[in-house]
């Protein structure tokens, strides 16, 4: 049989139905504290829990981009500021009872991006909001979000010790201060100013010099703090460890 016939005889249904979905782990930054995306789901299954942004795959779209339509139809994101979101997979989620509909496999995706706007609820949301991630035991999560929110968050935090992410929370320049004040909230640690700068300074390609500074000095005076703007390294050498396994590592 050539290929031609073994597909005009192939019957699908002869196999259990799988469906896929993409959910969306969108992380930003507001008022200093790392804030996550979530909507409040407006029918069931898990009517009223919260949820990850997402829905199933259509058709005619790839995973890549039925995760940008999820994310673009729930924070109202199109074109260019779409474009400025840093969109990655996360994982594959598959246990055979996270749906109670059906067997849904998930494909995670995680977006990091800076002054992301107010979310506006799609058709399928009661409300979208912007949730500390220090809130979340306060919410009631659908389906296994909490499981993926925790991957998603580790991984956030890992790829600023490795790669220059982190300045995909910040505007297009911006000071060494402002890059550590996005380590020291995605990380939820301190970190001594004169040490981190130090290090980000030292690492080939992270960041480099505009030759401007900011118009004004600190909110307690002092020099203008020079402005930055992102490298072309794609990895870190030597890595931004987290002080706890800076501590392992030594």
């Amino acid at each position: 049989m050539n290929e031609q016939d073994f597909l005009a005889a192939y019957d699908p249904r002869a196999y259990p139905s799988v469906a896929v979905t993409v959910d969306v782990v969108a992380l930003t930054i507001r008022d200093g504290a790392l804030h996550l995306l979530l909507i409040r789901r407006g029918h069931p299954p898990f009517e009223g829990h919260w949820a990850l942004p997402g829905g199933f795959v259509r058709p005619d779209e790839d995973l890549t981009a039925g995760a940008r339509r999820e994310l673009a139809e729930e924070t109202g994101l199109g074109g260019e500021g779409l474009r400025r979101v840093h969109l990655e997979q996360l994982g594959s989620y598959g246990a055979p009872d996270r749906d109670p509909r059906m067997r849904v496999v998930s494909i995670a995706h995680l977006a990091f991006a800076p002054d992301l706007p107010d979310p506006a609820a799609g058709t399928d949301a009661d409300e979208a909001i912007w949730l500390p991630v220090t809130a979340l035991t306060s919410r009631q999560l659908a389906f296994d979000h909490g499981r993926i929110i925790d991957d998603a968050l580790e991984r956030a935090r890992s790829k600023l010790e490795y790669t220059p992410l982190a300045t995909r929370f910040l505007a297009a320049e911006f000071t060494i201060s402002e890059l550590r004040a996005v380590y020291e909230t995605v990380w939820g640690h301190p970190l001594h100013a004169g040490n981190f700068h130090r290090k980000v300074l030292s690492v080939p390609g992270f960041v480099e010099s505009t030759g401007a500074s900011t118009e004004h000095g600190g909110a307690r005076g002092g020099p203008r703090a020079r402005l930055y703007r992102p490298g072309d390294a794609r990895l870190l050498h030597p890595a931004l460890l987290r002080p706890a396994r800076e501590e392992t590592v030594r």
